[in-house]
């Protein structure tokens, strides 16, 4: 076998991007750890929460992962330039739990949602340095019948 058949193949950017995604839908916290880098930067456009480093970003998506325990992302398309990948998803999962928001919490609905994302990530070092992620919250929250 030549060399170059036994190398593997580094992780490409947008696997890099998508890990922490991946992670999240399997609700492994050590995995979604893994993914990061411990200064991450999480922009949640939709609700306009912005964190800064594990600490303040696990909370978040554990708050989504306890109103929604089977959310996860179906993915579209990616494209990547440099050290930024742009991925659409489609994120699903059944209102179990209560919802924190900025605003108060919602109570559990029982409900199902499905709603398309886009987020915009930097990778830096084999990691995810930075989420931008943008969804149509009017959307999500009259699927749980909350919303106009």
């Amino acid at each position: 076998m030549s060399a170059s058949k036994a190398t593997i193949d580094a992780p490409s950017i947008v696997d890099v991007a998508k890990a922490s995604i991946i992670a999240y839908g399997k609700k492994d916290w050590d995995a979604v750890k893994a993914a990061l880098t411990p200064d991450i930067v999480y922009d949640e456009v939709a609700t306009n929460r912005k964190a800064k480093g594990l600490d303040d970003v696990l909370p978040i998506w554990k708050g989504w992962a306890s109103a929604f325990p089977d959310s996860k992302a179906e993915f579209g398309n990616a494209l990547a330039s440099g050290n930024t990948v742009v991925v659409e998803l489609t994120w699903r999962g059944t209102h179990t739990g209560a919802m924190p928001m900025p605003s108060g919490t919602i109570a559990p609905t029982g409900k199902k949602i499905e709603f398309r994302a886009v987020q915009l990530i930097e990778v830096a070092g084999g990691k995810t340095k930075s989420i931008r992620q943008y969804f149509d919250m009017a959307t999500m929250l009259k699927q749980l019948g909350v919303g106009g």
